[in-house]
């Protein structure tokens, strides 16, 4: 199988991930729970997983570094905790429904849309400016665009929420171990990403990266200290994480972010920059097709949306996913950003890589599509 969908998930891991995962399994309990070898074991993990992440992203301490499920729920955290009901919130055209439905439902809300042509940052840097001028709970942006790999202006961004008082939270779903993430230097009230994309970890991990201590828990539950109360704890990352930790997905997870910091994020960057600028070479010579690219390698990473005239997306990923080539169709779960592109009633279909693709795949890939083109034509 050709696999172009790490965009959802990076599927290929690095071996060394799969061995912590399947050692974790066996070996580790529950931090904080217990003196004996196996607690031991998974506390020292965690606290190691903390660590590289805050090495990796700028955050000066480890306990700012909150085990998640998923990059959704890191948001969802982010957003109960700052935007409330009635208020008025400034997010992207690009946004993805873990950033929307959460909006969606927060009674009397104000969402403005701070939309701008996709890889377009200067517009999207004056529309942010333009919709500031009224006061926000909280500007929501994401980083790079999962349907797109638009990159967006994070550092204009967050310096117009500096000087506007803003607090800022940044989706990083598709930007983390791809490109320099500096939590610090941004000034985020808080960071979002998934463990299982390019941090190369698990399904079922994440990390939100704190900036600010006045976080309102998600969940209510044990957390193997201060038992006697029965408010949340006020340390982090205490509050915001009840429950028995995942040690297997943490134990994966800090061997991907070991994998992610021994390669670079620039490296890694580099390498899928090139599968993309193969991509859009071979494909730009198939007729009916139209690929959504910035001639501008700053401007976007490793994704790739396209559509085929005459063609249904969902019915071109069916057929590529019977010839070995997995893609994702469709709207990708970011409704907005196909309305921003215009895209909604199509769809599109979406190629993305990872440190594991190759040219030689991209190349295939491409014979694939001008000949099923070919026979459809055809028919």
């Amino acid at each position: 199988m050709i696999y172009f969908d790490a965009a959802a998930t990076t599927l290929e891991k690095p071996r060394q991930v799969r061995e912590a995962v399947a050692a974790a399994v066996g070996s580790m309990s529950s931090p904080g729970r217990g003196s004996y070898a196996a607690a031991r074991r998974a506390e020292e993990t965690a606290f190691l997983c903390r660590s590289e992440a805050a090495k990796l992203f700028g955050i000066t301490d480890p306990a700012r570094v909150i085990f998640t499920g998923s990059a959704t729920h890191g948001l969802n955290i982010a957003i109960r905790s700052l935007v409330k009901p009635g208020g008025r919130v400034v997010i992207s055209g690009l946004e993805h429904n873990a950033v929307t439905r959460p909006l969606y439902v927060i009674p009397g809300l104000r969402t403005e849309i701070a939309a701008a042509p996709v890889f377009d940052p200067d517009a999207a840097v004056e529309g942010l400016a333009a919709a500031l001028q009224e006061k926000a709970d909280a500007v929501i942006w994401t980083h790079v665009s999962n349907v797109f790999g638009a990159v967006q202006p994070m550092e204009r961004i967050a310096d117009l929420c500096r000087r506007t008082g803003t607090p800022l939270i940044v989706d990083a779903s598709q930007s983390a171990g791809v490109l320099d993430l500096d939590v610090m230097k941004l000034q985020a009230a808080y960071v979002a990403m998934p463990g299982h994309k390019g941090l190369y970890g698990p399904q079922g991990t994440g990390l939100l990266l704190c900036g600010r201590e006045d976080v309102i828990p998600l969940l209510q539950g044990g957390t193997g200290s201060a038992s006697r109360l029965q408010e949340m704890p006020g340390q982090l990352p205490d509050r915001l994480e009840p429950g028995t930790h995942n040690m297997p997905g943490i134990a994966g997870l800090l061997a991907g972010l070991r994998f992610v910091h021994r390669m670079g994020p620039q490296r890694i960057r580099a390498h899928e920059r090139v599968l993309l600028e193969e991509a859009v070479r071979e494909m730009r010579e198939i007729r009916g097709v139209r690929l959504y690219a910035s001639d501008d390698p700053a401007a976007q990473t490793g994704v790739l949306s396209f559509t085929v005239t005459g063609w249904d997306c969902e019915e071109l990923g069916q057929v590529l996913a019977q010839k070995g080539i997995a893609v994702r169709a469709g709207l990708h779960c970011a409704p907005l950003a196909h309305r921003t592109a215009g895209t909604l009633e199509t769809g599109t279909v979406r190629l993305s890589f990872s440190a594991f693709n190759t040219r030689e795949q991209v190349r295939r890939f491409a014979d694939v599509l001008r000949r099923e083109l070919r026979e459809k034509v055809t028919l």
